[in-house]
């Protein structure tokens, strides 16, 4: 039986791109999942949840919510693991159950450097539907400006 469609929610404010953007082949060629990226607005932000569920993984940059047989991950940057941590402050918690809209993580996205240890870092927001086929989210806020809890996309 096919899961009902979960509407998706901003993490962040910012302008909505499309995946195949994100400055990384792993996102953009939707090797993790489908889904869309936000580049941020600069200045410190409050994460929240796209989704209600269950927290099933916190990092200090990314974090996952599994919600009605649909997991999203949500990806602060690229290559920001690299920080080590620096500059996020986790305020979920692994394992509890949290609603769309919910605080996850607090960043300054405009804080990330543009390049760490060799690595160019970005502070695009990939937004993924964790296996779901390639393709599979088409979104009208692509080239918009989102607030956060603004809905992003549905899951099919």
């Amino acid at each position: 039986m096919t899961p009902p469609p979960v509407q998706v929610l901003a993490p962040c404010p910012g302008k909505v791109v499309a995946m195949a953007d994100v400055p990384d082949p792993v996102f953009a060629e939707e090797m993790v999942g489908p889904g869309v990226a936000i580049e941020p607005d600069p200045g410190p932000t409050t994460v929240v949840s796209p989704i209600a569920g269950t927290v099933v993984k916190v990092m200090p940059h990314a974090f996952v919510v599994l919600g009605d047989g649909v997991g999203v991950l949500v990806h602060l940057g690229i290559n920001t693991v690299r920080l080590g941590g620096e500059g996020f402050e986790v305020l979920a918690t692994q394992g509890s159950q949290v609603a769309a809209g919910d605080e996850m993580v607090r960043w300054d996205p405009s804080a990330v450097p543009a390049t760490h240890d060799g690595h160019e870092l970005s502070s695009v927001v990939p937004v993924v539907v964790m296996d779901a086929p390639k393709g599979s989210v088409a979104s009208d806020a692509i080239g918009a400006h989102v607030a956060a809890g603004d809905t992003l996309f549905a899951t099919s």
